[in-house]
């Protein structure tokens, strides 16, 4: 396997990345807004979101748009987001909207349906649209909730997350209690391997 082509480092470029996520992502969030589509922000945008409510300096960035959609509301959210320029695509199992239609599936904002398990191993479905508050600009899901979903998916990225959370102490020993005993072991794993 040959190397990537490397451009010149480019500030402006790192910049110019991070950018047009946060911009796909108040795009895509005010579409669903005025077309009165309930929906919440999850992800690594969610957790952002949050970390940032603790200390700015923690916030790690994200290269996905991830969106919590009731499956019921996909057809009306189609046409909000189409009416902004995205285009949706299935591929490999994943709802999402591509930002125009040259775009990467790393462009574009993924549906994660409200309850239900992303894959059917999951311990859990994932949480309702209710279940978030206002950010800024956006709703977004609920801590616990985003919490529940990061320790049920587990992946690397989901482990980061909660570790940033267990950083800023949104997240501690005491939230072992709330959770079903699954979850609370791998939270609990987690607080005792902070550093992976």
């Amino acid at each position: 396997m040959s190397a990537p082509d490397l451009q010149p480092f480019s500030l402006d470029r790192m910049i110019r990345s991070v950018e047009r996520i946060r911009e796909r992502l108040l795009r895509a969030t005010a579409a669903l807004e005025r077309a009165g589509i309930p929906y919440a922000v999850t992800g690594g945008n969610a957790v952002a979101a949050w970390v940032a409510r603790v200390d700015e300096a923690a916030v790690r960035n994200t290269r996905d748009v991830d969106i919590l959609l009731r499956r019921g509301d996909l057809e009306n959210a189609k046409a909000a987001l189409e009416s902004e320029g995205f285009v949706y695509r299935h591929v490999k199992g994943i709802d999402m909207f591509l930002d125009g239609p040259d775009a990467k599936a790393r462009d574009a904002v993924h549906v994660v349906f409200a309850q239900e398990k992303v894959h059917d191993e999951d311990a859990l479905p994932t949480a309702d649209v209710e279940d978030s508050e206002p950010a800024e600009s956006f709703r977004m899901v609920s801590l616990e909730a985003l919490v529940r979903m990061k320790l049920v998916a587990y992946r690397d990225k989901d482990k980061t997350h909660l570790r940033d959370m267990l950083d800023v102490g949104l997240i501690d020993a005491t939230w072992l209690d709330r959770l079903p005993t699954a979850l609370a072991d791998r939270l609990r794993q987690l607080i005792e391997t902070p550093d992976g």
